[in-house]
């Protein structure tokens, strides 16, 4: 899955995905070809609260995106993810 639309990032424009991809890996300990649409957060990377947290606030971060607590409850998968971020720059 590729999300088209794009962010900036210090002064170049990086992929939306590569983001989400690279903060999901670096969150949840693995390699970011490990992941698929499909790669569940809980029951696959073992996400916690605490790393959940980790992982929505620097989303918003490095995205200059602001994910509430209703976007947040329904991010299960990466493609939830993607599909959120995707739905933002739309």
């Amino acid at each position: 899955m590729r999300v088209q639309c794009r962010a900036k990032e210090g002064s170049r424009a990086v992929n939306r995905a590569e983001i989400v991809l690279s903060v999901v890996a670096r969150v949840g300990g693995v390699p970011v070809e490990s992941l698929s649409p499909g790669t569940e957060l809980v029951a696959e990377l073992d996400m916690d609260s605490a790393k959940a947290l980790e992982l929505l606030v620097e989303l918003e971060d490095r995205l200059g995106i602001e994910i509430d607590d209703d976007g947040a409850a329904g991010l299960a998968t990466v493609g939830d993810i993607l599909a959120f971020v995707e739905s933002l720059a739309g």
